[in-house]
């Protein structure tokens, strides 16, 4: 299918860079460097940043980025993007995180290119694991950022379920008259801002591509309790938007990806990894089980579970009122 190229105007679109931080260190200035030498130049670089007190903003200053200050304990994973994006002035948005950075010099440029189809809502880059990531860590990043890009559609839903909606704030580019016209992230949201706003998108008729070609590098190794506590805020935020999960369950989607990743390590003679794979895989659906049950939870247990627990300090007069949080 040939590609519109009246989306966007002109052929070097206005990039605006958006990153929320919080104690980002020197790390920071690598990230905004190497954005600063890819071959589309930002129009400008945005730094959101939670009160950091280990010269975070200075750094981001002294590079040459713009810097918004907000206090830590009003950090929300839409409301905080959202505010950044009141801010821009470019007609792409491209969300980053502090910890992942551009693998090659043209990753912008390919990244907002599928944009240039005004069909095209928001696309995505590939993550690479880092140097030092487990093979557990390696073997997930390469089921859910494969070679291969991508358009997913409303079409797809039937085919692919709930992996329609996937996409990653990571590293994201997003049309500014599409995420305005959408109503931008939902906020308040504990988890998954990216994925809710892609669904709207699908369902509005809106593709979400997958830049394969466009490369970070990101990647964590997460403990057991972190991966628990990661995957109870994603039940959380998946409470009250069954409209989003109906269309397919976790459970199908993870255990697809958890046969691919064992069937990779008996090929490779890793099995060792595999009760590992078990337990974590395990850790993720209690996890996710219990946050979509939240309700039933005392708030102190909740608070303790969740990975965001300052954000969950707010979201606790809400749930104890009886209203849903939102996703």
């Amino acid at each position: 299918m040939p590609i519109d190229t009246t989306g966007l105007t002109g052929s070097r679109p206005d990039v605006s860079v958006i990153i929320p931080t919080l104690q980002a260190g020197e790390e920071l200035r690598r990230l905004i460097e190497k954005l600063q030498n890819q071959t589309l130049a930002p129009r400008e670089i945005l730094v959101i940043d939670s009160a950091s007190t280990d010269g975070t903003p200075e750094i981001a200053l002294g590079c040459g980025a713009r810097v918004i200050g907000i206090d830590r304990k009003d950090f929300d994973h839409g409301g905080t993007r959202n505010l950044a994006a009141s801010y821009a002035v470019g007609e792409v948005l491209v969300f980053m995180t502090q910890d992942a950075v551009p693998a090659h010099p043209e990753m912008l440029e390919r990244l907002v290119a599928p944009l240039e189809d005004e069909r095209i809502a928001c696309a995505y880059a590939r993550q690479e694991p880092r140097p030092d990531a487990g093979v557990l860590e390696r073997l997930t990043r390469a089921h859910l950022y494969p070679e291969q890009p991508d358009v997913k559609w409303k079409s797809d839903l039937p085919r692919h379920g709930i992996r329609t909606f996937f996409c990653s704030n990571v590293c994201a580019a997003y049309r500014r008259d599409v995420f305005e016209q959408l109503g931008r992230f939902p906020s308040p949201v504990l988890f998954n801002e990216d994925l809710f706003f892609a669904a709207r998108s699908i369902m509005a008729d809106y593709g979400v591509a997958y830049a394969a070609d466009a490369r970070v590098v990101h990647s964590h190794d997460y403990t057991l309790g972190q991966q628990f506590r990661r995957y109870f805020d994603n039940g959380v935020s998946m409470c009250g938007n069954d409209w989003v999960y109906a269309h397919s369950g976790v459970g199908k989607s993870g255990s697809g990806m958890v046969l691919a990743i064992t069937r990779e390590l008996i090929r490779s003679r890793q099995m060792r990894y595999i009760p590992r794979l078990l337990m974590e895989s395990a850790a993720k659906f209690i996890g996710y089980q219990l946050g979509k049950r939240h309700r039933l939870l005392p708030g102190a247990l909740c608070r303790r579970f969740s990975m965001h627990r300052g954000i969950w300090d707010r979201y606790y007069q809400t749930r104890s009122a009886g209203e849903t949080l939102q996703g």
